[in-house]
């Protein structure tokens, strides 16, 4: 089937312009060899100046972190102090910017031959919600369409509920999300990816709609997404003024489950800023209420965010496990044993706090704790670049890659519940 979208949005370019250039920012990776070092990394991450990217606990994998030119002085030097090694893997965060820029409009000149949504560049939010429209167009004895609601800037916020077209009402449910921060591009893309290969790819997973309804929002925050592709690269937030001259709140710290706690901030500026209050953000508000409505339905909640390659289940509050660790566990194995004899990537499996950081508040939590959903899990995409930065030749092969592991662990879930 064709992708229709006005020229306009198909070849519009990444203007960056109007907002944050990140002309001298430095993006470090730093090596944390023992727990000492490790308290040291923990300790600068509390600083909001620094933007870090990924802090895991797990031994010989480096903390990756951005820092604006007028702090490097102080990083490098506090780093030297305390003995930690680090490389600059990134001299000039607006260089990568624009190269990224470059390709993107070059790749979105190409036509997907086969007439398929293109996983050749990352697609506009206008673009998604026009794919999603197409499909229940095309197949409406399989695919449903619906307006959640809107976003702050007043963005249709859409999800499609994929069938086989049996009828049958009140079947058990698979419900996903991405694009919960801004800048996590990969992320949403991997939605459609799986949207792509249970609707137009029909034939080759119908075992996975046999028992099981899908209902997928492939972009959790669109105003924030939007302003990554116009204004700031690397935006993490919504786009909810909250002072004067702060805007946006952390909407993966929104959630009212032990909420303000642990890993949020409550400086309206910072980039983990929790919100005024528990589900401050409309966006947050409407992914609670769509959790809520499938409570006892839904078996598995998959968030997609990006970057680290990790499967993480609850808790993100606190380093004790839920009482289901086990299939919990045995999920998210199951992800990362596909991908690993597909592809050979490594994916790192574990509760939240205990293998990367924590950080209270998170939609996953919300989903096992008070939508009763009994398998949550958090996938974080490989990064690709040096941040959030895939190159566009990247994107199928990460996709792909990524439907392999949600497709085994669907799989393994249908055959528990």
């Amino acid at each position: 089937m064709f992708f229709k979208i006005a020229l306009g949005v198909l070849f519009c370019s990444i203007a960056l312009a109007a907002g944050e250039t990140y002309e001298g920012y430095k993006i470090y990776d730093v090596n944390a060899n023992n727990a000492f070092e490790k308290e040291v990394l923990l300790r600068l991450s509390a600083n909001d100046n620094y933007d870090f990217f990924d802090l895991p606990k797990i031994a010989d994998k480096p903390a990756r972190v951005m820092v604006q030119p007028e702090d490097q002085v102080d990083f490098e030097t506090t780093l030297n102090r305390f003995g930690l090694s680090y490389t600059v893997i990134n001299e000039n965060v607006a260089q990568s910017i624009a190269e990224e820029t470059e390709q993107m409009n070059y790749a979105r000149a190409a036509v997907d031959t086969n007439g398929r949504i293109s996983f050749a560049s990352f697609q506009r939010f206008d673009a998604i919600n026009a794919y999603l429209d197409e499909l229940a167009k095309a197949y409406p004895s399989r695919v449903i369409v619906k307006t959640l609601g809107k976003s702050y800037e007043k963005r249709d916020m859409k999800t499609i509920t994929i069938t086989n077209g049996d009828g049958k009402t009140n079947k058990k449910v698979i419900l996903m999300d991405a694009g919960i921060h801004a800048r996590e591009w990969i992320a949403p893309a991997g939605a459609l990816y799986v949207i792509h290969q249970l609707v137009e790819n029909y034939s080759q997973n119908a075992h996975l709609l046999k028992d099981y309804d899908w209902v997928i929002l492939p972009v959790v925050n669109p105003d924030g997404y939007e302003y990554t592709h116009t204004s700031s690269r690397m935006w993490r937030k919504t786009r909810q003024p909250v002072t004067s001259s702060c805007v946006g709140t952390d909407a993966n710290r929104n959630f009212d489950f032990h909420w303000g706690e642990v890993g949020a901030s409550s400086l309206s500026c910072a980039d983990t800023f929790k919100g005024k209050t528990a589900f401050s953000e409309p966006e947050t508000q409407l992914l609670r209420d769509l959790m809520l409505s499938l409570s006892g339905r839904a078996k598995f909640y998959l968030t997609l965010h990006s970057y680290g390659n990790y499967l993480l289940y609850p808790w993100g509050y606190t380093s004790a496990y839920p009482d289901n660790v086990k299939d919990l566990d045995e999920v998210a194995q199951a992800g990362a044993s596909a991908i690993r004899s597909s592809t050979g990537t490594r994916y790192t499996v574990g509760s939240s706090t205990n293998v990367l950081y924590a950080a209270a508040g998170g939609s996953d939590d919300y989903a096992l704790a008070k939508a009763n959903i009994p398998i949550a899990i958090c996938m974080e995409l490989p990064a690709g670049g040096s941040g959030f930065d895939p190159k566009p030749a990247q994107i199928e092969p990460f996709v792909t890659e990524t439907w392999t592991g949600i497709k085994a662990m669907a799989e393994k879930v249908i055959a528990k519940f």
